[in-house]
């Protein structure tokens, strides 16, 4: 990481439990926003790189000891006293039980239903992002066959939930209608969230769009939606993503990939030199399996998103 005098350098820690809740303390008297809640962490220190600031933060203020963390995402917010730049961590497994050794509240959440008040104002970008479903199922219904994949998919969302792509580009509007409808009644009343490929055309009664890397650069700012993703493909695609607002971003080929034969894949080194420090949640696409979920994660990747792979073991 390298610092900028611009910013105060600040490692925080999204601490979860395999239930799905995650840990958020209340800030002490006598430091800025005395009250207001938070994901716990604190300054970086000149000298030590992000993670190792954090392990010291949690054993300082919680008392715990870090053993698995992986990159996230990192957030910009200017309060009065400061511009802060949060290099967020997962958290997945510690030593110890959290304490309040700085005489703060703590409190396990549900990302769905936080009951805490104040928040930080960071926080909500923060709170949406985390709410995004680690696996994301981009459609293969022109392969499978529409009543195969349908099907399916409606397996899935009964147990997990999922972000799911309606990307059909060899399917007309009529087609494309008729898989997405049948998406959102078997995924969105289990909490899973759709939206639809930029290149299938617009569908407002659903979730959101998902641009192409060509429908991203000729927008010159976020289109409507209560959800808005993009694939990119290199840096100058990320930057744009983050200029104008995007929800998350599908990177990759991550592998080589039956679907682009004559692409070079980036690799997991390649991965994650695109993914370090955005503001977004980044998804790795291209090749990939479940079973390669850790090692997205631990190359910053908040999910991967699977075509091919999508409904195996």
């Amino acid at each position: 990481m390298v610092s900028d005098t611009r910013f105060t350098e600040v490692a925080a820690a999204v601490i979860e439990r395999p239930d799905g809740t995650f840990l958020l303390a209340q800030r002490p008297a006598g430091k800025p926003y005395p009250g207001y809640w938070e994901f716990p962490g604190g300054k970086i220190e000149p000298g030590e790189d992000a993670r190792t600031a954090l392990a010291r933060e949690l054993r300082e203020e919680l008392g715990i000891e870090l053993r698995e963390a992986t990159p996230w995402i990192t957030r910009v917010y200017a309060y009065t006293h400061a511009t802060v730049r949060l290099h967020f961590f997962k958290v997945t497994a510690w030593d110890g039980e959290p304490q309040r050794l700085e005489d703060q509240d703590i409190k396990w959440q549900r990302v769905a239903a936080p009951d805490v008040e104040p928040m930080l104002p960071a926080n909500a970008p923060v709170l949406a992002a985390l709410a995004l479903p680690a696996v994301m199922i981009v459609s293969n219904a022109a392969r499978m066959g529409i009543e195969a994949w349908i099907r399916k998919l409606a397996e899935l969302a009964i147990g997990e939930k999922v972000l799911v792509q309606v990307r059909e580009k060899t399917f007309n509007a009529q087609q494309v209608q008729h898989v997405l409808s049948r998406a959102l009644v078997r995924a969105e009343p289990f909490g899973s969230r759709v939206v639809v490929n930029s290149d299938c055309g617009a569908y407002p009664q659903c979730d959101g769009v998902h641009l192409t890397s060509q429908a991203l650069m000729q927008s010159a700012s976020r289109p409507a939606g209560a959800l808005v993703g993009a694939s990119c493909h290199d840096a100058r695609e990320l930057d744009h993503a983050e200029r104008i607002g995007v929800d998350y971003a599908v990177v990759g080929t991550v592998k080589a990939t039956a679907s682009h034969p004559g692409a070079a894949p980036m690799g997991w080194d390649g991965f994650a030199a695109l993914a370090r420090d955005r503001p977004m949640p980044i998804y790795a696409i291209g090749g990939l399996a479940r079973a390669d979920l850790g090692e997205a994660r631990r190359r910053g990747a908040h999910g991967v998103a699977l075509l091919r792979g999508a409904f195996e073991a």
